[in-house]
């Protein structure tokens, strides 16, 4: 059972779930990309066994680059109930944010080109008060910010 469901108030249930973006792994291929350039490079100039050997390394590496973008996907949590906003982060050390939906002041969305490109950006979760929440590398950012702001009109309505 995850983080979120365990912490579910009563009557409370999810309307929408968010995930960390694939874009976490990229440093993991771009280390085993290199890697393989450099291994085939030093194959093709056996004059340079250097490049052989460091490929060889940045190759072995690269899975624990993916192990951990791994971890991280799996360990971090963004929901949005029917009464709060709920965020968890990471595994050993964790982060969580906990807002009820009338504590909610806004949630902003950064993206850069490649987060544009790739549908992948930080939210900023703003509450009463001014605290800002930033989680960054979220995947479809805009339709959290959506999910949130249907959620607070209803829960408008309904007072």
């Amino acid at each position: 059972m995850s983080y979120i469901e365990e912490n579910l108030l009563p009557d409370e249930h999810i309307t929408y779930r968010a995930r960390l973006h694939w874009i976490v792994y990229a440093p993991a291929i771009v280390f085993l990309a290199l890697g393989i350039i450099l291994i085939v490079s030093g194959a093709i100039h056996i004059k340079t066994p250097g490049l052989l050997i460091f490929g060889i390394i940045i190759v072995l590496f690269s899975p624990f680059f993916a192990l951990s973008a791994w971890i991280r996907r799996k360990t971090s949590e963004f929901a949005v109930t029917n009464k709060r906003v709920l965020v968890k982060v990471g595994f050993i050390r964790r982060h969580s944010l906990e807002l009820l939906l009338q504590k909610v002041e806004g949630i902003g969305v950064d993206q850069g080109v490649g987060g544009r490109v790739f549908r992948y950006g930080t939210i900023i979760v703003t509450g009463t008060g001014g605290t800002k929440e930033p989680f960054h590398k979220i995947a479809a950012p805009l339709e959290f910010r959506r999910h949130v702001q249907e959620r607070l009109s209803t829960t408008e309505v309904s007072h």
